[in-house]
């Protein structure tokens, strides 16, 4: 029997390749975590976990990231303790949301997805600067729709807080969807380390 009846070579040579990419498989840092302190500190961290909102906190240069302890059930009904998304704050007079300022502005969408006259200049875990365009008032509140090129789309809602010295407008955000919360988050986190690829290794 002929190797090429079952498969053509090009077949082979994607599979092939697909084994022997070393960005498959690879296990996500921010997503499980192994506790070898003994059972005590892992039985002491899992109870927190149920009970209490427990973080785990690092600084660096003027930085911080705050990631969340949740306690997971897996399939055999074992509990395991799994790192969240981190929220992630900078230094300085005050200790506030990392900010990423993008490259270009973003125009918030509706729910079917057309732009309207808020854009997005920087965006943090907690809140927008956004941008009015045609000469419209700002509005008190949004609820909007944030697509960032290349990534699926986050409902954000936010409340005004005050314009700035560039005619900007600060608003401060209230997720009411965990889900969109965890998202955004994410969002932030890939930007973060697009940023700086050296501190993610």
């Amino acid at each position: 029997m002929q190797r090429d009846a079952l498969l053509t070579q090009d077949e082979l040579d994607f599979i092939q390749t697909m084994q022997h990419n070393p960005q498959l498989n690879v296990r996500d840092a921010t997503s499980s975590l192994l506790v070898n302190g003994g059972s005590q500190i892992r039985d002491l961290l899992t109870r927190l976990a149920a009970h209490e909102q427990v973080t785990i906190h690092a600084s660096f240069e003027n930085q911080q990231m705050t990631f969340p302890l949740h306690l997971v059930e897996d399939e055999f009904h074992a509990l395991h303790l799994r790192l969240g998304v981190p929220s992630i704050y900078e230094d300085g007079p005050m200790v506030r949301p990392w900010r990423l300022v993008l490259d270009e502005p973003v125009a918030l969408e509706n729910a079917k997805g057309q732009p309207g006259s808020l854009w997005v200049h920087e965006v943090s875990c907690k809140g927008v600067l956004l941008e009015v365009r045609n000469k419209t008032k700002p509005p008190k509140h949004f609820a909007l729709w944030f697509s960032p090129s290349g990534y699926e789309r986050i409902a954000l809602r936010g409340t005004f807080e005050k314009e700035n010295e560039q005619g900007f407008y600060a608003y401060q955000l209230s997720q009411s969807d965990t889900d969109e919360t965890e998202r955004l988050r994410q969002f932030i986190l890939q930007q973060h380390r697009l940023t700086y690829p050296t501190l993610h290794l």
